[in-house]
């Protein structure tokens, strides 16, 4: 069986609603409303069944010559059914979009969304599994009960810092990738947009100082996985400023970022931290006020991803930055996590790796950025969606890379 894109309604009965349905404010109706009813996805089989026979081999009693091959080779698994071709899509409903916690029935939306997206650009079966639970030993437990049903777990829309454990924790109890998106895909995203930006300007990634503003789960993985490319150097800032050594008032998870990260042992404001700084990461929302920006290293870049309100706006950054990104589709240089997710997945999942590991990270990155080619401009240092050389370059880069590391098993 595979996951399938549908639309609920034929053209007239889409036409009749939208002139026909009144939104929940009372007000014009809203299309996405038409577009949901009903759920955007649906279960197809992917063979016949036209008779008896048909029937027969699809279920008993020629399924359970397959079940008992199994039972004595479980790697037949991956063969005779659809797991190695599927990904559950987990979350707990407490960091949806920018809508905070709103619970586990009103995240579906989205999850069937990041299923369609899989489908659409990665061409990978997904599953959303919304959880009524938040409690990180019980979503842990509950994901290592229904792994034997899927090839991989796409962790989505939890928040920090309990995301953290939930992943740590399933990676060491599974055998199967784990991947935390809202961390990783954006991490992946950020590097390939700033390694070409960095190209565009003639310099390295070790030649850049970058500060994040946010150190939530988007925030602390985009500054490790920096590091870990190359990155000179970057500060993270939360509500309460950089997040440095000297602050009493750190998690643990924060507590192990200052260590990793400042090597400029700055503190203070973000504001402050911009100064002379060449790159300007946000993940959280806010806004960066105008003086900040202007006070960045010449040639700076600024990649301003909070949505729907970047926290400088481009016409602002566009000022003093030479080159602008970010989350949004209305302009140039949207960091999308479309671009990472769907092929990750696809290449872990066509060598059955066990795991997705930072050489996987960083080889999907460096393919992502390679798309963009000889095209490479300030208003293009990474490729639409919708380029359909993205997924094929990012799933051939993970899978030769999850070879290399020794993850691979087939």
């Amino acid at each position: 069986m595979a996951a399938e894109i549908v639309n609920p309604h034929s053209d007239s009965a889409r036409e009749a609603e939208v002139e026909g349905v009144a939104g929940t404010s009372g007000e014009a109706f809203d299309p996405a409303f038409a577009l949901h009813r009903g759920g955007k996805m649906a279960v197809q089989s992917t063979v016949p069944i036209r008779d008896k026979d048909d029937l027969s081999l699809a279920y008993t009693p020629g399924v359970a010559r397959v079940c008992t091959a199994i039972a004595e080779q479980p790697e037949l698994v991956h063969d005779y059914t659809w797991k190695s071709q599927v990904v559950a899509v987990v979350t707990d409903g407490t960091a949806v979009l920018g809508l905070g916690d709103i619970g586990p029935e009103a995240s579906l939306p989205v999850m069937e969304g990041k299923a369609i997206l899989f489908k659409q650009f990665g061409g990978v079966d997904a599953v959303p599994i919304a959880l009524a639970t938040t409690d990180a030993d019980e979503i842990v437990d509950t994901v290592v009960r229904l792994a034997p049903s899927f090839g991989g777990v796409n962790l989505e829309d939890i928040s920090a810092p309990r995301c953290f454990e939930i992943e740590r924790k399933l990676q060491e109890r599974l055998d199967i990738p784990v991947f935390h998106d809202d961390q990783h895909g954006t991490a992946v995203v950020t590097l390939a947009a700033l390694r070409n930006a960095a190209k565009l300007t003639g310099r390295g990634l070790g030649d850049l100082r970058a500060v994040i503003s946010g150190a939530g789960a988007a925030g602390v993985a985009i500054a490790k996985f920096l590091l870990e490319a190359g990155l000179g150097d970057v500060a993270v800032a939360d509500r309460k400023g950089i997040v440095s050594r000297d602050r009493e008032d750190l998690t643990p998870v924060k507590r192990e970022l200052a260590e990793l990260t400042n090597r400029a042992g700055l503190s203070g404001s973000l504001e402050a931290a911009l100064a002379g700084a060449d790159v300007f990461i946000g993940v959280s929302g806010g806004t960066v006020p105008e003086a900040a920006v202007a006070s960045m290293a010449e040639g700076a870049f600024v990649f301003a991803m909070a949505n729907p309100n970047p926290e400088v706006h481009p016409d602002v950054a566009h000022k003093y930055a030479s080159v602008v990104a970010t989350g949004r589709s209305d302009y140039p240089n949207q960091i999308n996590n479309v671009l990472a997710f769907p092929g990750i997945f696809a290449g872990a999942l066509q060598v059955r790796a066990s795991r997705i590991t930072e050489g996987m990270k960083i080889a999907a990155a460096n393919a992502l950025a390679d798309v963009v080619g000889n095209d490479l401009a300030s208003d293009y240092v990474i490729p639409s969606p919708f380029d359909e050389r993205v997924a094929p370059a990012v799933t051939a880069a993970v899978a030769a890379a999850a070879r290399a590391e020794g993850v691979a098993r087939r």
